[in-house]
């Protein structure tokens, strides 16, 4: 089922109201889990796709039971209630449904959009006679994300029919085209849910990734640090901090319940046991090369994305210098002085200048804005 309107809809009485701001999305799904155990339906609604200017972005998830009540969000609210509407009405007849909303340019001011833009949501109920296979797969996809394995939930959007992959295998109601399987694989590479389309058949998969999180090492306790674990967590990291000086890497100045592993010992020997790996930066902010220059040359041994370190220019020259022995090749990974300048003073500012680096050499720059002419 396809609903194309040229304005979205008004949303009914039930969600008029503005909808709680964004949730983690296997936090979502792990509501979803519960409602199953305690014999509840439920449709989850997916964004699969979007073009132009779009507030909720691929992959995010909007879950609803069979009273309507709902967590999550696909749009900010512009099509919600829409959506809820649809998702009940899935779990009255038990199909999927594929739903396209959108919003032209003079309407989207009124959206909170910069520009209009278009959305499609796919909607599948859950539940007591909704099939159990699903349920199964969400079981073992929030297995896989407690294990930290990396997997994609692929759902043939013809069929309805859902795959769990990761490296190794592929579990579910149906074997994937060995052209999609391997379109699967690179999406988990790249970290990008996507929209796979068969070029000889013209079907189409929506592919959704589920990597672990994100690392990032942070090598000095010092007042950034303080600063930018916050930031990261809020972006999407785990965080560990590494100093062996206890009166700086102290529950009082990072408490537990903020969520950031201390590691006591010296930087060459945490940072080589952290194993960096792709998905995870390392940054260093001691100012004390005893402390820096270990953890920097354990993680000039990894695979992370992201290498930095606090410094001056002639600072970080120095340092270079004394770790020629990794040759010039292997230097150009540090990002020294580390961060984005932007005019940072204050630690909050050096913290958001560091973040915004790693992001960019995680993400990329975008190649052209998202509504062209605005």
């Amino acid at each position: 089922m396809t609903i194309d309107p040229s304005v979205p809809p008004t949303a009914p009485d039930r969600t008029s109201s503005a909808p709680s701001a964004p949730v983690d999305d296997l936090s979502i799904l792990r509501t979803v889990e519960g409602w199953l155990a305690q014999g509840q339906v439920a449709a989850i609604a997916t964004v699969i796709a979007t073009w132009g200017s779009s507030p909720r972005p691929v992959g995010s998830k909007l879950a609803v039971d069979a009273t309507g009540a709902m967590i999550g969000s696909v749009s900010g609210g512009c099509v919600e209630g829409a959506v809820v509407e649809e998702a009940l009405r899935a779990l009255e007849d038990g199909e999927p449904r594929l739903l396209t909303f959108g919003v032209p340019d003079e309407r989207a001011w009124e959206v909170g959009l910069a520009c209009g833009g278009t959305v499609r949501i796919y909607v599948a109920p859950m539940g007591p006679g909704h099939g159990a296979s699903r349920r199964r797969l969400l079981s073992a996809l929030l297995a896989s994300a407690d294990a930290k394995r990396p997997a994609a939930l692929v759902t043939d959007l013809a069929t309805g029919q859902q795959t769990l992959v990761d490296a190794e295998r592929q579990q579910g109601e149906t074997a994937l085209p060995e052209a999609i399987r391997a379109q699967v694989l690179d999406t988990l590479a790249q970290d990008r849910s996507a929209l796979l389309t068969d070029e000889d058949t013209g079907g189409e998969w929506f592919a959704q990734v589920w990597n672990p999180p994100l690392r990032l090492i942070l090598v000095g306790a010092v007042h950034i640090a303080q600063a930018l674990t916050p930031m990261a967590r809020l972006a999407g990291y785990d965080v560990t901090v590494v100093d062996p000086r206890a009166a700086f890497a102290s529950a009082a100045r990072f408490p537990a319940g903020d969520g950031v592993t201390l590691v006591r010992e010296w930087p060459d020997d945490a940072v080589a046991a952290l194993a960096p790996d792709r998905r995870t930066a390392v940054v260093t902010l001691t100012h004390d090369a005893k402390l820096d220059e270990p953890g920097l040359r354990a993680a000039l041994e990894s695979d992370a994305f992201f290498i930095g370190a606090l410094g001056s220019r002639k600072t970080h020259q120095r340092r270079l210098e004394r770790m020629a022995d990794f040759g010039p090749t292997a230097l150009e990974r540090i990002h020294g002085p580390v961060g984005l300048d932007i005019g940072a003073l204050t630690p909050a500012e050096i913290a958001v200048s560091i973040l915004a680096q790693v992001t960019l050499a995680l993400r990329g720059a975008k190649a052209q804005r998202a509504c062209q002419g605005h």
